[in-house]
């Protein structure tokens, strides 16, 4: 029986959950960080929380037998990331990366480069007055700052630290569609839109409302995955790999 550990929270991670639960002779565990109060939830064996850093995570790597890791968080989970990579170095566990193509931009769109939260705060005096923050909890704070600025600030779950002091919290989950999209972004006035390119189509149909309402959008870079790991871009990809390691 080969054990595989799905580093998870994503729509992706729970399609390969899913898919890899038909597979004879694979079982696998999903590992979600926590931070969602109520997840979306796995098919099969799930744990939820961290690990405690890449000792933590190395540790468990050995005591659970773990044949193959597949990082298939978010595209800005950046330190888990870097977690996994060092842990399984450090194990001689096989580790691919699975992340979904980013956006890219199409005709119409009017798009501004950002690096980072703080780079994308930066940019924002200036291009806007009434700003579509769609970036989840984390990070809001680096926008507190902003006072001329109004906000709408989306999320699942309501942020943990400084909100702008002109703003207001919407708690939605996606997918969302171009009309509702259209149609809240007209409510509020907005003028400016800030997202992460996490890629995949839950939460797209905001792109497409802000190239229909001429809207600019703030585009945060994803950070690139460790150096020399192995990435796919589709659940497809993942499982091709875990038989190829496996068998």
């Amino acid at each position: 029986m080969a054990r595989i550990l799905i580093l998870g929270g994503t729509g992706e991670a729970r399609s390969l959950a899913a898919a890899l639960a038909e597979i004879p002779g694979v079982e696998t565990v999903s590992s979600l960080a926590g931070r969602v109060r109520d997840p979306r939830m796995p098919v099969g064996d799930v744990r939820v929380g961290g690990f405690g850093g890449v000792d933590g995570l190395a540790d468990w790597l050995r005591e659970q037998r773990v044949d193959a890791i597949v990082d298939a968080t978010h595209p800005f989970a950046a330190q888990i990331t870097s977690n996994a990579a060092d842990a399984a170095d450090r194990c001689g566990v096989p580790l691919v990366v699975l992340r979904r193509p980013e956006w890219s931009p199409r005709p119409g769109d009017n798009w501004v480069g950002a690096a980072d939260l703080a780079a994308a705060a930066e940019r924002l005096p200036g291009l806007g007055t009434r700003v579509f923050l769609t970036i989840g909890r984390q990070g809001v704070d680096a926008f507190a700052g902003l006072r001329a600025l109004w906000f709408l600030v989306r999320a699942i779950d309501p942020p943990e630290v400084a909100m702008p002091p002109q703003s207001t919290l919407l708690l939605a989950r996606g997918p969302y569609t171009v009309a509702d999209e259209t149609a809240l972004m007209r409510e509020h006035r907005v003028d400016i839109l800030v997202t992460k390119n996490s890629g995949g189509a839950q939460t797209d149909a905001k792109l497409d409302a802000a190239r229909e309402l001429g809207v600019p959008v703030v585009m945060i870079r994803r950070p690139p995955p460790p150096p020399a790991t192995a990435t796919v871009d589709d659940v497809a990809g993942a499982v091709e790999w875990i038989d190829s390691v496996i068998r």
